[in-house]
């Protein structure tokens, strides 16, 4: 019975010496978004807005002219150019081998080919 008291004791022990040495590694992450600036005004916190999420969710949006101009050249598409755009596709028209081509790609990620 003492045995696994001393046990327990111990554990708690180390756990809570431990506690202080992780204290100044955990604190920064939370703190990230302020900064506190000292001046003639005196200390004042300055709250970092974070990047505004539209921008974000424009890099994921879908596919761009460019890359529908790269998928064709990647078709066998030479002088490609981009002749409309719209929500849900991109229309790309240039010449194969056989003469004029024009290729369609879905407007979402990865430019698929319609």
């Amino acid at each position: 019975m003492s045995a696994k008291f001393l046990r327990a004791a111990l554990v708690t022990t180390l756990a809570l010496a431990g506690l202080p040495l992780a204290a100044p590694f955990a604190a920064p992450a939370s703190a990230q978004g302020i900064e506190l600036r000292i001046g003639p005004d005196g200390v004042r916190p300055i709250i970092r807005e974070r990047e505004p999420e539209r921008d974000r969710r424009d890099r994921n949006r879908g596919c761009s002219p460019r890359e529908a101009q790269r998928a064709a050249a990647q078709e066998g598409l030479r002088r490609a150019e981009v002749v409309r755009v719209t929500d849900r596709s991109i229309t790309v028209r240039g010449f194969t081998r056989r003469g004029p081509e024009q290729l369609r790609f879905a407007n979402r990620r990865g430019c698929p080919l319609i």
